[in-house]
């Protein structure tokens, strides 16, 4: 028997789940865009749920890039990632 067990996300879980998908709609006219994208989601999905202040520093830089991917003349996407050094 399978059962399905309703997961209820917190108000900022929705709101990465939404810029998540309009990445994914943003990005569907550039070739290469969308593995970059799921795999940048994917490795932030690491992140513990309770550092909120990081992810909430991740959601506001998203949501930057988002508007310039939406430009028309966008034609990469950069990555602002860590070096180790900062970690």
């Amino acid at each position: 028997m399978i059962q399905h067990i309703m997961v209820r996300h917190s108000k900022l879980q929705k709101q990465v789940l939404a810029l998540y998908r309009q990445f994914l709609r943003a990005a569907q006219d550039k070739p290469g865009f969308i593995p970059r994208i799921r795999d940048e989601f994917r490795t932030n999905a690491a992140i513990k749920k309770t550092d909120v202040m990081h992810i909430e520093y991740l959601y506001r830089r998203a949501q930057r890039q988002l508007e310039l991917l939406k430009d028309a003349n966008t034609k990469q996407l950069g990555s602002f990632s860590k070096s180790k050094e900062d970690s």
